[in-house]
């Protein structure tokens, strides 16, 4: 058995969990998310948990079983708590703005960059230099934050650009003088 897998996910009091056929609804205070199962996976509710089942104990079955639960798991945290990723800003004269939902961006270019946010997900600026990217989807908030950081990724001389809370960008040492 998978070890991820053969756990039941609690779904607490408030949350609703429905299942037809291979399409998982889960809803909750915060909202609702929707998500297809794969095929082979079995997915049923019970009281106030959900267990996810396999046929096999093949390699293909024991990766899906865990990942099903996981994504299951995730869907009840997001609809309960929410999920949120942090990034900060360094560099001089690099800083960010709301204008209006949208982020505006100052990173060094000769333009501002103005990012508009995805459907479910909300920004907000603390400061000039810190940006929270808040969401129900998991997945969603982490790919919104991947994307943000992209625009400006830490380089290793300076360690400029945009990074995640608690990243670490390894320095070089930058060119040595004439001796």
């Amino acid at each position: 058995m998978s070890r991820i897998g053969k756990l039941p996910v609690a779904v607490p009091s408030g949350v609703k969990c429905e299942i037809s056929g291979l399409h998982v609804k889960v809803s909750g205070p915060k909202g609702a998310l929707e998500r297809s199962v794969h095929p082979e996976m079995t997915v049923a509710v019970n009281d106030d948990t959900v267990t996810v089942t396999r046929p096999g104990d093949t390699q293909k079955h024991r990766a899906l079983h865990g990942l099903t639960r996981a994504l299951i798991h995730n869907m009840v945290l997001g609809v309960t708590q929410g999920f949120q990723k942090v990034l900060t800003i360094q560099g001089v004269g690099y800083r960010a703005s709301m204008q209006g939902k949208s982020l505006n961006l100052a990173l060094g270019y000769s333009h501002p960059v103005l990012v508009e946010p995805p459907a479910g997900i909300t920004f907000a600026v603390e400061g000039n230099q810190t940006i929270r990217v808040t969401g129900i989807d998991k997945e969603l908030v982490g790919q919104t934050a991947a994307n943000l950081r992209a625009l400006r990724a830490p380089e290793p001389y300076k360690g400029k650009g945009i990074r995640y809370e608690n990243e670490h960008v390894r320095r070089k040492v930058g060119k040595a003088g004439a001796k």
